[in-house]
């Protein structure tokens, strides 16, 4: 099977942000994690892109978020403690936290699987998705939504994974966790009963409120922006999910109220799992393109036409923005024929994403022949 056709089948069926836990069973492969030379490495042209290193010395790591000083990172790694699926003989992932130079690894959490996490802003505490509470259910599938951990909640603890506190306790889908840039709300994705929606809590857990009441489409990977009130997030149709390759995903921003509800996207492309950057305007997203290749664009909310990044003919995706956006974490694939992934970083200084340059959140024009969204309802 090509490595793009076997990325395709592994990923196309995933909520936004969540790492990808079948790419992990290529256990056995034999890869340099420092280097990740191969003489069968995937083409990269590198004269189109900026500046980019692996981060050295980290096991195989998926869906990393910088810390406040844009140097610690957090992200959940492969780890044989984690629990096993049915005839895997890995573990899945827990949580960890590194240093983008690859001079810190320190793990977490040390049992269940663990999924999306985040830093508070005050970088004394993190907030991380497990479900090391639940291990006797169903142990699902993190990459397909009819299949999602139910038992997934969400914790918090010190950077040393100490001093756990536990944020929800129920038997659903909590995960795709971020936290506003003021340090005071939490904002997630929770599936009740196979339906995704925003909801948000305060930064200890009280306070439950939901944002979003939708049917059809399935709203996630949340992320509050610079004003600490309008939250960025993509949403795709229940009724298309699996049936159209790749699954068009729509960015649209809300109020943390459930009100001015807003389409930012305007086609039927894959933008999936769109990451704000501090300036306020852009976004970086993932696309599907020439028919199995995943790619990183950087988005406008002001309506200029999407700024291609990489240029690899392996999967880039599951990425993020340091504090001051200057530098974009992202993964990819080590070499052909080999799924897993490796963290790597992007210097993007250059295009001028930083909080200096925030003129406020830009309206974004409809353009011809825009495709227009009736159908998210936002019920109460």
């Amino acid at each position: 099977m090509s490595i793009a056709r076997t990325i395709y089948v592994t990923i196309i069926f995933l909520a936004s942000l969540l790492f990808t836990m079948v790419s992990w069973a290529q256990a056995d492969a034999e890869t340099d994690a420092v280097s990740a030379a191969s003489p069968d490495a995937p083409a990269i042209d590198a004269s189109k892109e900026l500046p980019v290193r692996l981060i050295p010395n980290i096991p195989p790591a998926g869906e990393a978020y910088y810390a406040p000083d844009d140097y610690h990172l957090i992200a959940q790694a492969r780890d044989p403690d984690a629990q096993k699926t049915d005839g895997s003989r890995i573990g899945g992932a827990l949580t960890y936290i590194f240093t983008d130079d690859g001079k810190l690894t320190r793990r977490i959490n040390d049992r269940g699987q663990d999924a999306c996490s985040y830093f508070f802003q005050d970088q004394k505490r993190v907030i991380w998705t497990s479900t090391r509470d639940n291990m006797e259910m169903p142990i699902g599938n993190w990459a397909s939504q009819d299949d999602y951990p139910q038992g997934a909640e969400l914790y918090s603890s010190d950077l040393y994974g100490k001093n756990i506190v536990r944020l929800t306790n129920n038997e659903w889908y909590d995960a795709e966790v971020t936290v506003s840039p003021n340090g005071e709300w939490i904002v997630f994705a929770r599936q009740i009963d196979g339906n995704l929606n925003l909801w948000r809590m305060r930064s200890d857990g009280s306070d439950e409120q939901q944002i979003t009441f939708t049917g059809d489409w399935q709203p996630g990977a949340p992320f509050y922006l610079q004003d600490n009130e309008t939250i960025l997030f993509q949403a795709w149709r229940n009724s298309e999910y699996g049936k159209i390759t790749p699954t068009p995903m729509t960015v649209f921003t809300i109020r943390y109220d459930g009100t001015e509800l807003t389409q930012r996207t305007f086609n039927r492309d894959m933008q999936w799992g769109p990451a704000p950057a501090a300036n306020g305007r852009h976004y970086l997203f993932t696309r599907m393109i020439d028919g199995g290749n995943f790619e990183l664009f950087l988005g406008d909310l002001g309506g200029d036409e999407p700024l291609r990044l990489t240029y690899n003919a392996g999967f880039d995706g599951m990425k993020s923005l340091s504090k001051d956006s200057t530098k974009m974490l992202f993964n990819r694939t080590a070499y052909e024929g080999d799924d897993t992934l490796y963290v790597h970083v992007m210097d993007l200084s250059s295009l001028n994403l930083g909080p200096e340059y925030n003129r406020g959140i830009p309206d974004t024009p409809v353009p011809e022949g825009a495709v227009l969204i009736t159908d998210f309802t936002v019920q109460r």
